[in-house]
């Protein structure tokens, strides 16, 4: 199950244009899950499900971000 979910996620980024190492979600410890790389400040840790909603409805494709970085806290917020 965690490798399914961290595998859509990961799929989710690749639709929305994102490099592997721009930004990606990997496991973390716990069954936590964590979305990191060079697009956003600090990695945003959760669990699983929550990072991937997060992936889904709330990370912007990399055309739309273009050369802003995304912050956590900000995603925290629109939760």
């Amino acid at each position: 199950m965690p490798d399914d979910v961290i595998g859509e996620a990961n799929a989710l980024l690749r639709q929305k244009g994102y490099a592997e190492r721009d930004l990606a979600v990997h496991a973390g410890p716990r069954g936590k899950a964590l979305l990191k790389g060079n697009k956003i400040l600090s990695p945003f840790s959760d669990d699983l499900e929550l990072v991937l909603r997060v992936v889904r409805e709330l990370v912007p494709s990399d055309e739309e971000l273009g050369a802003k970085i995304i912050r956590p806290a900000d995603l925290r917020a629109r939760l």
